[in-house]
């Protein structure tokens, strides 16, 4: 299925040179919502995944339906101070600011395989930031999954050498 025209998208957002690509107009239709889950699922069949992280907030409408589909368990990964009990915390660079990335400690167990999932891959930086966070725990991260990626960012060079899928590409 071809998902781009249920994106919309947004020039000029939330800055004068971006284009944003808005999810929300997908989220908005459940049975294009359910195939966007159902075909990650499905790239991910034969892949031994003990759980999903996504950064919040659009990782989390990404990766905790696909948890569900899979049957693993879900991480979510906050901004700094927004989770309670004890964490891990990590910098990275957005496209146009800077923030910080916290997971719980006990989150994930060494050796446990971990796929991320986000709604988009642009410069990397997000991503590679919960990828670190994830292997400070001591987990093994085998793939990434987006339902967008930008490539004229290049955030795929961030990542290193795990595998990604990506549903739409700008």
């Amino acid at each position: 299925m071809d998902f781009k025209p249920y994106i919309r998208v947004i020039d000029d957002f939330p800055q004068p040179g971006i284009s944003f690509k808005d999810i929300t107009t997908l989220l908005n239709d459940g049975k294009v919502y359910r195939e966007v889950i159902a075909e990650l699922a499905r790239r991910m069949e034969g892949k031994q995944i003990d759980l999903i992280a996504g950064p919040e907030a659009r990782g989390f409408v990404i990766g905790a339906p696909l948890a569900v589909a899979l049957g693993v368990g879900f991480v979510p990964i906050r901004k700094s101070g927004k989770l309670p009990g004890e964490t891990i915390e990590a910098d990275y660079a957005l496209e146009y600011g800077k923030d910080k990335l916290a997971m719980h400690k006990d989150a994930i167990q060494p050796g446990q395989k971990v796929l991320i999932a986000d709604d988009l891959l642009a410069t990397g930086g997000t991503i590679a930031t919960s990828i670190n966070l994830v292997k400070q725990l001591g987990g093994d991260v085998i793939g990434a999954a987006f339902l967008i990626e930008l490539l004229e960012l290049n955030g795929r060079e961030k990542l290193g050498d795990i595998e990604i899928e990506s549903l739409v590409q700008y």
